[in-house]
């Protein structure tokens, strides 16, 4: 079935927000989607009709199974667009995503597919969200916030998970991209930003973004 692209905004929109909250409210999703309860409403009954949410009264909505895949279908048009992007058109990551977010409602599957075979089946975008792979499957990885990085252990920065432009500005400001080797030097208890080590670099970065970089890192590394 094919759906607009009002309603895959919509649908992708929930799947975020229950992926952080569990349901989803229309205060919520209104909120997040810059638009009118009443519109939400409205979208939320079409939704319905056409079996892709779960809705309780006074509690919230969620999607079904059959919205879950549809949901994951966009997320991988998405993500592989703006791997191309990135990979194959040399844009920077911080102007992938407004331009995957018109791509992305391209929706012949077959050419998504062999977009995917094209590009080697890549698991990660470029700011190091997991891809779906073509029945919906996402790769796993043991990753961790740098806030809670271990001092002077070296980690390697895999997931940014804020992707505004801003915020994708400030780290290539400060050196600090997808792959990046990094250590914890301090944390400073007044306002809890950390001292990193980026190659022979001091770099000092927010608590706030510190919590939107996410890394991997061996516990057993000296």
């Amino acid at each position: 079935m094919n759906y607009s692209i009002s309603e895959e905004n919509y649908i992708k929109a929930i799947y975020h927000l229950q992926g952080e909250s569990g349901t989803v409210t229309t205060n919520a999703l209104a909120e997040k989607l810059s638009t009118k309860a009443a519109s939400v409403t409205d979208m939320m009954k079409k939704l319905s009709a056409k079996k892709l949410l779960n809705y309780k009264p006074y509690y919230g909505f969620t999607l079904s199974t059959e919205g879950k895949k549809v949901a994951l279908f966009i997320i991988r048009r998405h993500r592989l667009w703006e791997f191309f992007l990135s990979q194959k058109l040399g844009f920077d990551w911080e102007e992938v995503h407004q331009l995957a977010e018109e791509l992305e409602h391209v929706s012949n599957k077959v050419l998504i597919d062999r977009l995917d075979e094209f590009l080697g089946f890549p698991p990660f975008d470029p700011h190091g969200d997991p891809i779906p792979d073509s029945k919906g499957r996402i790769a796993s990885r043991n990753n961790l916030p740098l806030s809670l990085l271990p001092k002077n252990k070296p980690g390697i920065v895999c997931q940014v998970t804020n992707q505004s432009a801003e915020m994708l500005e400030l780290l290539k400001h400060k050196s600090i991209g997808i792959g990046t080797k990094l250590e914890v030097r301090k944390h400073f208890p007044f306002d809890q930003s950390l001292e990193l080590k980026i190659k022979k670099q001091i770099v000092t970065i927010s608590e706030q973004l510190a919590k939107n970089i996410f890394v991997t890192y061996d516990e057993n590394a000296n």
